[in-house]
């Protein structure tokens, strides 16, 4: 008479397993969110901190407050030094934003937002520089723009970066024309300069972090091409897009398509 075979042993439930699991990674990957969120806020802090004090001193030493330095030219080195410093700032600012939209750790927080305010806002803080270039904003429908739900900054943020793309790849002198359209459930802003334009196959290419719009070698703007891309995070993070295609004059239009309220 024949022995029956032992059964195997049960296995353990395995579902149970894979939620084990699951938690375990969960929580390794809220530890090291946590970890790249502390390191952000130490490198945003340790790096603005001394750059605010640079511009500071230097904007003390160009308008001589407490007396003339003497030789014109201190008073001029002062006026470069505070210059290249806000360049300066800006750059670690857009360097680090884009850590935080690449990462998804930017708090964004969405809410009904008028387009109006939000121009507004930016024109007032772009205003030294769109005199510099002698840039003119055209708003088309000016004062009566729709509403979108986005995170404040983040859409200021957004709109401030297309312009300044707007205005650094125009010419001097030009006009940025601002439109806003609502079609069913989605707004569409576009934002339309009069520059030279850009080659259809480089657009992908503009969308990525540090490349820019002409040869390094050659190009006669300023920044580290991170306009662009900053924008199109931050218009997907909001849960909208940004596209890029070629004005009708021949310059670039950027359309920014986000929720309506």
């Amino acid at each position: 008479m024949s022995k029956t075979a032992p059964r195997p042993p049960h296995p353990p439930d395995s579902d149970a397993a894979s939620a084990r699991l699951e938690q375990r990674l969960a929580r390794r990957a809220a530890s090291l969110d946590a970890a790249r969120q502390q390191f952000l806020r130490m490198v945003s802090h340790e790096l603005r901190t001394p750059l605010n004090a640079i511009i500071g001193f230097s904007e003390i030493l160009a308008a001589e407050l407490y007396g003339p330095l003497g030789a014109p030219q201190y008073r001029e080195y002062a006026g470069h030094v505070r210059q290249s410093g806000r360049r300066l700032l800006r750059l670690v600012n857009q360097i680090l934003e884009i850590a935080r939209l690449q990462d998804r750790l930017a708090e964004l927080e969405a809410r009904p937002e008028s387009l109006d305010h939000a121009l507004d806002d930016v024109r007032d803080l772009m205003h030294d520089e769109l005199q510099a270039r002698t840039a003119r904003l055209e708003v088309m429908d000016d004062g009566a723009l729709p509403i979108v739900i986005a995170d404040a900054a983040g859409l200021r943020n957004l709109i401030r970066n297309l312009i300044e793309n707007a205005v650094q790849y125009g010419p001097a002198g030009g006009t940025v024309t601002i439109r806003a359209v609502r079609r069913d459930a989605q707004v569409t802003l576009e934002i339309e300069d009069q520059g030279d334009g850009i080659d259809p196959a480089d657009m992908p290419r503009l969308m990525t972090p540090f490349e820019q719009g002409e040869n390094a070698l050659t190009r006669t703007t300023q920044g580290a091409g991170l306009g662009l891309p900053i924008a199109r995070l931050t218009a997907e993070a909001m849960g909208g897009s940004l596209t890029l295609c070629a004005a009708p004059g021949g310059g670039l239009l950027a359309s920014v398509t986000l929720p309506a309220a």
